[in-house]
């Protein structure tokens, strides 16, 4: 007696979802291209499973673009994301690798694929990762697929170091001064013209803080429309490749461009990079405008005037009284002090009223009104703060904090008498903060 299709055992219904990934995008402008050359070989094997019940999912999940060395991708969160909602029952790919090519990933994926209850099979690789013959040659095939990235990588590595080696360009990050035109890098004249001049001054100033300043204030710029900062310049001024090299893990070789600036003029950079700060700061000091002028006044109230002389190389820095130099060396009893000598007693004392308890509160009653919440402990902490940082500081910026700091200097034969400013002793506090973030902000 024959059984009535009624009768006979129905067929459970597997959701499929197929899933696609090229690696890069390629041809993914074409009309029919590798993702869809894959969807339609899963597709076809779906049909061809339709008597065990296999339904497609209509939701693409297509990665173009995509490593398999990673999992962050969003076709494949899409369909991990289903999977956990319990809305597929079969992943279908082309081939392993599709879906991933390490080793550890997959493995993940797996675990997800067990907890959803979902199978997952490779229409080029039959195999079913639910027994155990089909988790060995799973492992299997994706051990030789990792292999396989990892050679393809270390080829990868080496031809860009041999590429490197023979000096030619192999693309990143343009610097300024130069454009890329065939694959190799040619240069820019107006950029080109903007990186000479900046080492060009460095060697003038001799440090990135005062030049990056005054580059600023000038108005130059990045090729992405911002003003260069300290770091720019630190990169720009280290980057060999303006003097013609091609660098590769450290190593220097001669690049097939053409170089921006000399080796001359680079050498020359480098030497001053290589002094350190405190060593920087005694080499300019000379160029620095006089750390009391305007400032200092002799035992008569006149002004004391910056002068200077040399004698052979050496260069002999003075204050001298007004009243000298329009009537002779009688009119004053303190005509010329050495430059030197007055600016470190200035310093040594202008150091020690900063941490005496009365400097520091009057300061803080000063601030106070301008800073919500400011304590007495702070004010103390930061003035003191700047002691330690002071012979970090290149002129410039000591004479600037002395203009901000002191209001008179002088200079008597009993000795010598400062006056601060209150005032600005509670605007310095506003910027010790970022000082102690760079105590060399002139390096």
């Amino acid at each position: 007696m024959t059984k009535s299709p009624a009768s006979a055992k129905s067929i459970r219904k597997l959701r499929c979802a197929v899933y696609t990934r090229k690696s890069t995008e390629e041809g993914l402008e074409m009309e029919f291209n590798s993702l869809d050359a894959q969807r339609e070989a899963c597709e076809a094997y779906i049909a061809s499973q339709k008597a065990e019940g296999w339904v497609l999912i209509p939701e693409p999940y297509d990665d173009g673009g995509f490593s398999g060395g990673t999992l962050d991708r969003p076709a494949l969160k899409r369909l991990l994301a289903d999977i956990e909602d319990g809305r597929i029952d079969v992943v279908v790919v082309y081939k392993i690798d599709r879906l991933s090519r390490s080793l550890m990933d997959f493995a993940k994926l797996v675990e997800v694929f067990d907890r959803g209850g979902v199978t997952f099979v490779s229409v080029t690789q039959s195999f079913n990762t639910t027994t155990s013959m089909g988790r060995l040659t799973l492992n299997i095939l994706l051990s030789f697929a990792q292999f396989e990235r990892e050679v393809i990588g270390e080829r990868i590595r080496d031809k860009i170091a041999a590429s490197r080696k023979r000096g030619m360009w192999m693309g990143g990050f343009v610097p300024l001064g130069y454009e890329v035109r065939d694959r190799k890098l040619v240069i820019n004249d107006a950029e080109a013209a903007t990186v000479r001049m900046i080492f060009e001054r460095f060697v003038e100033v001799g440090s990135a803080t005062a030049l990056a300043r005054a580059l600023a204030a000038e108005g130059v710029r990045t090729r992405r429309g911002r003003l260069i900062d300290k770091g720019f310049l630190y990169k720009l001024i280290n980057n060999r490749v303006y003097i013609g090299d091609a660098v590769h893990k450290g190593t220097a070789y001669p690049g097939e461009h053409e170089a921006i600036i000399t080796r001359a003029l680079w050498d020359k950079v480098h030497g001053i990079l290589r002094e350190s700060p405190r060593v920087r700061a005694g080499r300019t000091r000379a160029a620095t405008p006089a750390l009391l002028k305007g400032l200092i006044f002799g035992p008569a109230g006149c002004a004391m005037t910056p002068t200077h002389t040399r004698r052979g190389d050496k260069l002999y820095r003075y204050y001298v009284s007004q009243s000298v130099l329009k009537r002779g060396a009688d009119a004053c009893p303190v005509g010329r002090v050495p430059a030197a000598e007055i600016e470190g007693a200035v310093v040594d004392q202008l150091r020690g009223l900063l941490r005496a308890p009365e400097v520091i509160i009057g300061t803080w009653r000063s601030a106070r009104p301008e800073i919500d919440g400011l304590s007495e402990a702070e004010v103390r902490e930061a003035l003191e703060g700047l002691d330690p940082l002071w012979d970090e500081l290149f002129p410039a910026e000591q004479a600037r904090i002395v203009q901000l700091l002191v209001e008179r200097v002088d200079v008597g034969q009993g000795g010598v008498d400062i006056r601060l400013r209150v005032d600005g002793l509670a605007r310095l506090i506003h910027e010790l903060g970022g000082m102690a973030d760079d105590p060399r902000r002139a390096a």
